[in-house]
């Protein structure tokens, strides 16, 4: 593998397309790894002070070998350093099995008020620009704090430290980057939540109401350290999240029959809905400014978690940091996934080889040795690599967005045309019923109400539903590559007073697409691969902050953020655009009626229509990045 990847690196050419790699890339197997880890490094735990007197629980790996100084990469959590005690050993140590026998120090703390740590967790806890006194501390404090007693208490380090953490320990990272200090060389923030109500919580306003209300049974408020995982609040015991959510009632119902008051963290949401000051100040982009250190942001295309927060984390960094070694890396992943063993597949969908090794080996282990071993020649990695999918290959860009990406406009048009050319004739508009009885699947598979594979699923289950909109072009005479973000501005209408408008775009496959040997029970003929989607509550159109009712049957704008995409659709398929008011539950069912949904009762959940202008009498469109130097 390591000759096949150095071949690779050496082709000058913009794009590069893997080859497909042995079935067993790494070096060591689990079992050998683990093997190395309990012959090679010694286990200690501390409980550091921060500066305002609150302990943080700390375990240090760290080498038996003297003979040269090691650097430290550290991660903080709040899911547990487990496991506790000195004699047990994780079966790996940092980010991933490459780096392993390059005999990193490693720590892994736990955060205020998780597990064994003192002090009391604060969701995504809000950054203190200008601290006054030691009672004065974040994030950014306590990474300080952190690292600069690990200088002073661990001894044989080299004096320089990384990060890494993916997801809540990515938003660790993110916030631990702007702590100032300098002993801190490089950071990774990966798949990093950076904003709540974009991210984990609310999607433009739509409550996330499966990955919230499974997450919170067992993410409870802790009174005192602790080593013992908590018993969960209550199970859920319906395989079948559609029609467990869907029995549960409204989403009230959710609050007042299961949590009942015993989660304050999950009770927040319904305490605010708009996004309040309780949401602006838990928004960690607008201080990720003064860093001094390189940054890796990574994300996956399909990750059904954190999306917003992988693009925008990197989009803040970029803008806030001129100067720096800001690098972005993007794969055909789902959430966390560049950390796992493969990343060759996902559902039905082949990326043609492994993705995830090919990173930890090329990227993300030169990117940390670069920076914290004192290595002197330059870090060859671009600023952007990306797996652009449809064609399954690596990409390397100087920018990001890509350079020679051109603004252009994919038109919403009659009889279900859809083009980049105006479509002025047909139909000026086209509707579809919506009832919150019978919400829009969120996939075509039966599963617990919140699964990645929806990220690339099949997409003809929805176009056969009569409250499902679907346009789509004709067959493309050339190959057509989206890059950068998406958004769709809507000329809309309802019968009700509020509704949700969801809007996928879809890689339709030709008739003759040729069946996979994996999956032949797969008709890929005509397959309508989803690229992205996104859903936006339709009360929150004009302001996030004041939400705001429709005036039944009357025509208004809506726009809708689908974030970024690198993604070629090729010669002899077509570009869809699919329109519903649901995606349930992957997001909670609007009333549409104007009423707080978080109170709503059953009688205040009505059916509607909804229509969808298009042509002269108001134009519908998506606003699409098109790659002229594929």
């Amino acid at each position: 593998m390591k000759t096949l990847v150095a071949l690779i690196l050496l082709l000058p050419a913009l794009a590069v397309a893997q080859s497909t790699p042995p079935a067993n890339p790494y070096p060591y197997t689990p079992v050998q790894d683990t093997a190395y880890v309990r012959e090679n490094y010694l286990k200690s735990e501390f409980m550091v002070s921060m500066r305002d007197g609150t302990k943080l629980f700390t375990q240090v790996y760290a080498p038996k070998d003297q003979s040269v100084k090691h650097p430290i990469m550290m991660q903080r959590t709040p899911y547990s350093c487990q496991p506790y005690g000195v004699a047990l050993f994780r079966r790996r140590l940092g980010p991933n099995p490459f780096m392993l026998r390059e005999n990193y120090i490693v720590v892994y703390q736990d955060v205020r008020g998780r597990w064994a740590s003192e002090g009391k967790f604060v969701e995504m806890t809000p950054h203190v620009d200008n601290k006054k006194g030691n009672a004065d501390h974040d994030e950014a404090s306590d990474t300080y704090d952190t690292i600069d007693w690990l200088l002073k208490n661990i001894p044989n380090h080299n004096g320089n430290v990384g990060q890494w953490g993916i997801s809540y320990p990515g938003f660790f990272t993110s916030a631990g980057s702007v702590s100032g200090h300098p002993a801190l060389k490089a950071s990774s923030p990966q798949a990093p939540m950076a904003d709540l109500w974009r991210d984990d919580a609310f999607h433009n306003g739509a409550f996330q109401i499966a990955a919230n209300f499974g997450f919170y049974t067992g993410f409870q408020e802790q009174t005192a350290p602790t080593k013992e995982r908590p018993k969960r609040l209550f199970s859920i015991d319906d395989p079948d999240g559609y029609h467990f959510y869907l029995n549960m009632g409204p989403t009230a119902n959710s609050e007042s029959q299961y949590y009942k008051g015993r989660n304050v963290y999950y009770h927040e949401n319904f305490e605010h809905p708009d996004y309040d000051e309780h949401w602006k100040k838990r928004n960690i982009l607008p201080h990720l400014k003064g860093i001094k250190h390189a940054v890796m942001v990574v994300g996956g295309w399909y990750d059904e978690q954190d999306l917003y927060g992988t693009f925008n984390t990197y989009k803040a960094i970029e803008k806030q940091n001129p100067g720096i070694q800001s690098i972005f890396v993007v794969g055909p992943w789902v959430h966390g996934g560049w950390a796992g063993p493969s990343g060759q597949t996902l559902a039905d969908v082949d990326f043609g080889s492994k993705t995830s090794p090919y990173y930890q080996e090329n990227i993300e282990a030169k990117f940390f040795k670069h920076y914290l071993f004192n290595e002197t020649t330059p870090l060859t990695l671009p600023e952007a690599t990306l797996f652009e999918t449809g064609t399954n290959r690596w990409r390397s860009f100087d920018t990001y967005p890509p350079k020679g990406t051109v603004e252009k406009q994919l038109h919403l048009g009659g009889s279900g045309k859809l083009s980049f050319s105006p479509v002025t004739t047909g139909a000026a508009f086209s509707e579809f019923p919506s009832d919150p009885a019978h919400p829009v699947p969120f996939s075509s598979k039966i599963n617990d109400g919140f699964s990645a594979e929806y990220m690339v699923d099949d997409q003809r289950f929805a176009s056969a539903r009569p409250d499902v909109l679907t346009f789509q072009t004709d067959a493309l005479t050339e190959d057509v590559t989206l890059a950068g973000p998406i958004l769709a501005q809507l000329t809309v209408s309802t019968t009700g007073t509020d509704a949700d408008w969801m809007v996928k775009v879809i890689d339709v496959y030709p008739p003759d697409a040729p069946e996979n040997p994996q999956h032949k029970d797969v008709v890929y003929g005509n397959y309508q691969q989803l690229i992205r989607s996104e859903i936006i509550r339709g009360r929150y159109r004009n302001n996030v902050s004041k939400p705001e009712a429709f005036k039944p049957n009357q025509p208004t704008q809506v726009a809708v953020e689908l974030q970024d995409v690198l993604h070629t659709f090729k010669k002899g398929h077509r570009l869809m655009v699919q329109v519903q008011s649901s995606c349930f539950p992957l997001a909670d069912r609007n009333p549409q009626t104007f009423v707080p949904v978080f109170s709503a009762k059953e009688s205040d959940y009505q059916k509607a229509t909804h229509r969808v202008y298009h042509g002269k009498s108001g134009a519908s469109f998506l606003k699409v990045g098109v790659l002229t130097n594929p």
